[in-house]
């Protein structure tokens, strides 16, 4: 565990970085504990454009390493890419094929993800009761596969995925079907979601649609039962159109904010050895949201 005398240098390597919240919400928490905290946006845009987003990656990594940066979190579009710099990765980041938290231990690069840990957090805190038997997930994207496997590990017995990408549907169906082989886990056409809806326990949204730059509903409400619970992945705004709509639907909903905040709350611990208070922490990441941050 770490001592209020330690230092910590974090970095959050990704593309289009700058706006993101991690940086204050990590840098609140640690002043709560006395802790030495500095994380900054690396953007790989920093670097240029003449080397391929995987060089960039490296160079990012062995100079931050050099210059004494203790951890980095890893984003869009690195989560797959920064595997094969890694020297060591976690179980469950390696079942999941993605990373977005390394730690620089003893000089050497140490991945984990805690993308599919804060939302099995804030499942279980924000929606304890939820019935989990089938589900039907929209999207399997990067945070879509995290959370597809989530749920599988907190027992959802039936998945159903569904992807613009039918073939990406399809491929992350069976990979997950692989690693949980007494669960089943099915790809299904967009045009098939008012029947599998309606056998369906919850709704798993985890595409772009309902941010501010994709306006919008990902479904029609009136597919979705008041005994369903829904979950978003999207964060900003925090009440995105589907969530109002679930809500006024009767049903129990998450929002993507729950996640963000499950996910910085287990990075931070596994980068200071001390686990931040998440109500806290949650109320630095609604503050922010309000302020338009």
């Amino acid at each position: 565990m770490s001592s209020p005398s330690e230092s910590f240098l974090v970095g959050l390597i990704g593309e289009g970085v700058t706006p993101s919240l991690s940086p204050p919400m990590h840098e609140q928490a640690a002043d709560r504990l006395g802790l030495r905290y500095l994380y900054r946006p690396v953007d790989l845009a920093m670097l240029g454009s003449g080397e391929g987003v995987d060089a960039r990656l490296k160079a990012l990594l062995h100079g931050g390493r050099d210059l004494g940066f203790n951890a980095f979190n890893i984003t869009h579009p690195c989560k797959q890419l920064v595997l094969r710099f890694l020297d060591e990765v976690s179980d469950d980041a390696a079942r999941l094929g993605a990373v977005n938290t390394v730690l620089i231990r003893d000089g050497k690069f140490v991945g984990h993800n805690t993308d599919f840990s804060g939302f099995a957090s804030a499942l279980a805190t924000g929606l304890p009761d939820a019935v989990l038997d089938r589900v039907v997930q929209l999207g399997v994207g990067g945070a879509g596969s995290a959370v597809a496997y989530a749920l599988l590990k907190a027992g959802t017995k039936h998945l159903i995925l569904i992807d613009v990408d039918y073939s990406r549907a399809a491929e992350r169906a069976g990979a997950l079907g692989r690693l949980f082989p007494d669960r089943t886990v099915a790809p299904a056409d967009a045009g098939d979601l008012p029947a599998v809806l309606a056998d369906a326990d919850g709704f798993m949204h985890a595409t772009p649609v309902g941010m501010h730059s994709h306006p919008g509903l990902p479904l029609d409400p009136e597919l979705l039962s008041p005994r369903q619970w829904v979950a978003d992945v999207v964060y900003r705004p925090l009440e995105t159109e589907l969530v109002r709509a679930a809500r006024a639907r009767g049903c129990a909903v998450l929002d993507g904010g729950q996640m963000a905040v499950g996910q910085a709350v287990d990075a931070f611990e596994l980068i200071t050895g001390i686990r931040p208070d998440p109500d806290l922490m949650r109320a630095d990441f609604l503050n922010l949201i309000e302020r338009g941050l």
